[in-house]
C-alpha cells in the first residue's frame, strides 16, 4: 500500500514535469522562429549581412549548450536537483524578460534611425519594385540585446532539460512505467515544437509579414511566458518532489584509457553534432528560404516550419515499432531518406520538399546515440557527456548556412546540409563500428 501512495503521489509533480519538457519544446522552437519577423523588423539595414545576422539567433541559442553545460552540471552537482529547476526558471524569466526589452528598446530609441527606410521599403512594395538598401550597414542596439536573451534562453534550458528528464523517470505514478512517461512528456514535447511556429506567425504577430510587421507584439505573449513560468515557480515551493540520487562512483574503478580512444564513440560525438545541426538548419531556416526563394509569406512559411516539426512528431511516435530494426539500419534509411529529400529541394528550388525531412530526422537521436555508446562499459558515462557536446552543431551549421546564403542565396546552401546527411551515412554504414584506437 505504501507503495501506491508514493505513485500518487507524485502525480502532480510529474503533470509539472510534463508540462516544463513541453514549454522547452516551445522555447526551443520559438527562438528558431523569431528570426524571421526579427529579421523583418531589426535588419533592414543589414545589407549583405542580413541572413548571417539573422541565423546569429539560433547561434547564440544553442551556444548556450556548450558553454554553460559544464557550470549547469556544477551547479546541480552543489545545490542539487530542486534548487536548480528552480533556478533555471527565474533565469527563463530573466530571458523573457530580455525579450521584451528588446522590443522596448526598438520601438523607444532604434526605430527613429529606420523610418526614412522603412518608408522607402514600404513606396517599393506598393509599387511592387525590388527594394535592397544599399547604404551602410546598421544594426540596431535592440538586436544584441535579442541575441543576449536567445543565449539566456539557451542557458535556462540547460538546467531545465538536465533536472527535468531525471524527475520524469522519478516521479512515479501509478499505472505507469519510467519510459511511458518519458513518452508521455516527449510528446508533450514535440507537440509544442510542432505548433511553435504557427504561434509565432498567427498569434503573435497576427498573420503580420515583412514591413508589416512590429515587434512591440511581443508584448503581452511574452508577458502571459513570464506569469506561466512564475505560478510554477510557486507550485514547485509548496510540493513535494522525489529525490534523485547521484550516480554511484563504483570504489577502485579507474579510467585507464580515454574515452576518446573508442573511435565509434569519437565519430558518434561527430554524428551528433551534424545530426542536431541539419535539425535546426532545415526547421529554423525553411522559413528564411521560403521567403527568399519562394516569396512566402511569414505565415505561409510558418506552416512548413510546423508541418516539418510535425513529422518529427509522428516519426517520435511510430518509433517504438522499430525496436527490431539495428539502429544502424535506422540511421542508413533515414540518412538516404532525408538526403534525397534536400537533394531535390536544392535542385528544384522547392522549400516544400523539405517538409518530409522531419520524418526521416526524427529517429536519428535515439540512432546514433545507441550506437555511440554500444560497449563502452564503464566509460558509458564520459561517452554519454562527450556526446552531449555535439548539441552545438545546432549553433554553428544553420549559421555557417545564413553566411553562405547572404553570398550565394539560400538554394545552393542546402549543399552544406548533404553533406553532413551523407556524413549520417557514412557513420551508419562504417563509423559506429566498435572500434578502439591505438594509445
Amino acid at each position: 500500500m505504501e507503495i501506491k501512495k508514493n505513485a500518487q503521489s507524485y502525480l502532480m509533480p510529474f503533470i509539472i514535469m510534463v508540462v516544463l519538457m513541453s514549454l522547452i519544446g516551445l522555447i526551443t522552437n520559438l527562438n528558431q522562429q523569431f528570426q524571421g519577423p526579427m529579421q523583418a523588423a531589426y535588419l533592414l539595414k543589414a545589407g549583405g549581412l542580413k541572413n548571417m545576422l539573422t541565423t546569429m539567433l539560433v547561434f547564440s541559442f544553442f551556444l548556450a549548450y556548450l558553454v554553460m553545460g559544464p557550470i549547469t552540471n556544477k551547479y546541480i552537482d552543489k545545490n542539487g536537483y530542486k534548487k536548480s529547476l528552480i533556478f533555471g526558471l527565474f533565469i527563463l524569466i530573466a530571458a523573457f524578460g530580455l525579450y521584451e526589452l528588446s522590443a522596448w528598446v526598438f520601438e523607444t530609441f532604434d526605430k527613429a534611425n529606420f523610418i526614412d527606410t522603412i518608408e522607402k521599403a514600404k513606396a517599393a512594395e506598393i509599387a511592387k519594385t525590388p527594394f535592397e538598401y544599399t547604404g551602410p550597414v546598421t544594426v540596431p542596439y535592440a538586436y544584441y540585446i535579442f541575441l543576449l536573451a536567445a543565449f539566456v534562453a539557451g542557458t535556462a534550458l540547460t538546467y531545465l532539460q538536465a533536472v527535468v528528464n531525471p524527475y520524469i523517470v522519478a516521479c512515479e505514478v501509478k499505472g505507469t512505467s519510467g519510459v511511458q512517461r518519458q513518452s508521455i512528456a516527449g510528446a508533450g514535447n514535440s507537440t509544442m515544437t510542432t505548433i511553435g511556429p504557427l504561434l509565432v506567425a498567427s498569434l503573435i504577430f497576427g498573420g503580420a509579414s515583412g514591413l508589416n510587421i512590429s515587434i512591440s507584439s511581443l508584448y503581452i505573449p511574452i508577458l502571459a511566458l513570464i506569469v506561466m513560468v512564475a505560478i510554477i515557480i510557486v507550485a514547485l515551493t509548496k510540493i513535494h518532489l522525489p529525490s534523485i540520487a547521484s550516480a554511484e562512483k563504483k570504489e577502485g574503478e579507474v579510467l585507464e584509457k580515454s574515452v576518446w580512444s573508442f573511435s565509434h564513440l569519437s565519430l558518434g560525438v561527430i554524428a551528433i553534432f551534424m545530426y542536431v545541426g541539419v535539425e535546426v538548419c532545415v526547421g529554423s531556416n525553411i522559413n528564411l528560404f521560403a521567403m527568399s526563394d519562394g516569396g512566402f509569406t511569414l505565415e505561409t512559411a510558418a506552416k512548413l516550419a510546423s508541418m516539418y516539426w510535425g513529422g518529427m512528431l509522428i516519426g517520435r511516435l511510430c518509433g517504438s515499432f522499430l525496436s527490431k530494426i539495428s539502429a544502424n539500419v535506422q540511421l542508413l534509411v533515414t540518412s538516404v531518406g532525408a538526403g534525397i529529400l534536400v537533394a531535390l529541394a536544392m535542385i528544384t528550388n522547392n522549400p516544400w520538399l523539405l517538409v518530409g525531412v522531419g520524418l526521416f530526422h526524427s529517429i536519428m537521436w535515439p540512432a546514433i546515440f545507441s550506437l555511440a555508446i554500444d560497449k563502452l562499459g564503464k566509460y558509458t558515462s564520459a561517452g554519454t557527456g562527450a556526446l552531449m557536446m555535439g548539441v552545438v552543431g545546432g549553433a554553428v551549421l544553420p549559421l555557417i548556412q545564413g553566411v553562405a546564403a547572404d553570398h550565394i542565396g539560400w538554394q545552393y546552401t542546402w549543399a552544406i546540409v548533404l553533406a553532413a546527411e551523407a556524413y549520417l551515412l557514412y557513420y551508419a554504414l562504417i563509423g559506429y563500428k566498435v572500434k578502439q584506437l591505438p594509445e
